[in-house]
């Protein structure tokens, strides 16, 4: 496993980062199912895991918590928050009030004394970024969290949060996790350009997009339903439309030119997010040892520049199929900011 660091932290982590959103009742409810996987992964090389309060309401980072007691030094370990966690409007949100609440429980569900890496989930445009940085800072300054980062930020959010830093001198975003693939490379036009003027580390999410990178489609057979259409489909990922046809039909190119490459599609999509100059290393989130199993080659893959430029003509750089993949809507376009 050749390691990368994380952005100007001076951290090594594995190019492969172990997701755990389909640790508990959104995936797998079989915790020991669960922590084999981590400890195949720990075994594999693969030293950074990633999850999430909200994952299955706290559970994933029970199970992952637990995985890894006895072996926590081994671990790069990241978590977020933001993300609603219960019916109170203050639990949620990146307000000095809820993040001194949310990383003492998180702390506590993960079975730790530090959390290596805390992300801030989504942009809050309620909360002044500075108030966020002032709290983490505070964090950080206390031992309870090494470093910060941020998860689908639009460019212009990252920058003014690395503005807030230096104005407040407070900790800044090290890294950002954003939604990358094939299918979805708008972060490719500013995104990621940004991140390395800036020296941040970039760690991907669904590079498998959802799952239509995972060889599923091919021409003139209809795939047999998954788990993670079900997710696709209550997240709005896979709402009807052009984008969505869009991607199936490119999904069904890709799968093609991986064969012809002898390649699987999985691995020739892990290789693409990770051929990126700006990429450090990408989330994977397997929910079975068999997903897990048939992902953990795609580091050692080299994409051809012919390759490469045969995937650009199915989808050009930049371009994002399916707007709802990106995941965030910006505020200026939510009802009550329109001109209407």
């Amino acid at each position: 496993m050749k390691y990368r660091t994380l952005g100007r932290t001076g951290v090594r982590v594995s190019p492969l980062c172990l997701g755990a959103m389909m640790f508990g009742a959104w995936g797998n409810r079989d915790h020991d199912d669960c922590a084999r996987i981590i400890h195949r992964a720990l075994d594999a090389g693969i030293n950074f895991i990633d999850t999430a309060d909200v994952y299955s309401g706290g559970e994933s980072e029970e199970i992952v918590g637990a995985a890894i007691k006895g072996r926590r030094d081994e671990v790069v370990l990241a978590t977020k928050f933001h993300v609603p966690m219960g019916e109170d409007p203050n639990r949620q949100g990146s307000s000095r009030r809820w993040i001194v609440t949310a990383v003492e429980e998180s702390l506590r569900r993960l079975g730790t004394d530090r959390i290596d890496l805390y992300q801030a989930h989504r942009p809050d445009p309620r909360c002044d970024v500075e108030e966020t940085l002032a709290a983490l800072d505070d964090l950080v300054r206390a031992g309870k969290v090494l470093y910060v980062g941020s998860s689908t930020f639009p460019a212009h959010e990252i920058v003014e949060a690395q503005w807030a830093a230096e104005r407040r001198t407070t900790v800044r975003f090290v890294c950002e996790q954003p939604p990358y693939s094939i299918l979805s490379r708008g972060i490719e036009a500013d995104m990621l350009p940004v991140a390395r003027r800036y020296g941040m580390g970039v760690i991907p999410w669904s590079p498998l997009a959802g799952g239509y990178l995972s060889g599923r489609f091919r021409k003139g057979v209809e795939p047999e339903p998954t788990h993670r259409d079900m997710i696709n489909r209550a997240t709005g990922r896979d709402a009807a439309g052009p984008g969505q046809d869009a991607k199936r039909a490119a999904a069904e190119e890709l799968g093609e030119l991986a064969e012809a490459h002898d390649l699987t599609v999985i691995e020739m999509a892990l290789a693409f997010v990770l051929n990126h100059p700006a990429v450090t290393s990408a989330i994977i989130g397997p929910r079975t040892m068999e997903q897990l199993e048939s992902q953990l080659s795609a580091p050692d893959v080299t994409l051809s520049a012919e390759l490469l430029d045969k995937i650009d003509e199915i989808v050009p750089p930049g371009t994002t199929l399916s707007q709802a993949d990106n995941s965030y809507a910006p505020p200026g376009l939510l009802p009550y900011n329109r001109r209407r």
